[in-house]
């Protein structure tokens, strides 16, 4: 018999696929308005440290035609979305985990092979046994990876926070139909500063594209 992982929280973050293939401008599949997506992912994960939550992150791989590997540059995960204490598993269709995992570890990460999560059995089992007050999402894409992940944790039985300036998205007018989807379905939607305040950073603090240079220069008070 699998015995049940001891996950009991009050708030947990999930942290969905936030890849430097989507957010940063140099991927192949950059979201749209990556800066402001990125800065409201960085700080959410500073707020979720100074309350020491626990994060539960998603990636996605997708092999390509040049032999990608999960340590490929592009699908590497955003560097201040790394907990030192983690513990990553690949996709193996494996359902083991350890019951003592929480308090052990900071932040688990669970590679995957398609958008859908419940579609590992490793991520199903924990996200499906994960026991928290409250699972506030973030990452991409909205029509896309969260919007398979929240619909998921509902049908779970789960509370599901979405913050919105917080997920990024390619398509405007179906991530628009995704988040009116998780809202009847359950899910609250909600903005950043409602639960980690705002940030006086102007740094994403990874993309050198032209528009971030240029916003980073602009006086404090522009656009403020």
């Amino acid at each position: 018999m699998i015995r049940p992982i001891k996950l009991r929280r009050k708030r947990v973050v999930i942290d969905i696929d936030t890849q430097r293939e989507f957010f940063l401008a140099d991927g192949d599949s950059c979201i749209r308005n990556h800066r402001r997506v990125l800065m409201n992912i960085r700080r959410v994960l500073a707020w979720s440290r100074v309350k020491n939550m626990r994060v539960i992150s998603t990636t996605l791989f997708k092999p390509g035609r040049n032999g990608d590997s999960f340590n490929s540059p592009g699908w590497q995960k955003i560097s201040y979305t790394l907990r030192s204490k983690r513990i990553e598993f690949i996709p193996d269709d494996s359902t083991d985990l350890q019951r003592d995992l929480f308090t052990r570890y900071d932040q688990v990460i669970l590679d995957k092979r398609t958008a859908d999560p419940f579609e590992e059995p490793r991520a199903d089992r924990l996200l499906s046994e994960l026991h928290a007050d409250e699972m506030i999402v973030i990452g991409g894409l909205a029509e896309g990876a969260v919007a398979a992940t929240v619909l998921g944790l509902l049908q779970r039985g789960k509370r599901v926070t979405v913050l919105i300036d917080a997920v990024g998205t390619q398509d405007r007018q179906k991530a628009d139909v995704a988040f009116r989807k998780m809202k009847a379905k359950g899910a609250l939607l909600a903005e950043t500063r409602d639960y980690a305040g705002t940030t006086h950073l102007r740094s994403t603090g990874l993309c050198d594209c032209k528009l971030c240079r240029l916003e980073e220069k602009l006086p404090a008070t522009v656009g403020a």
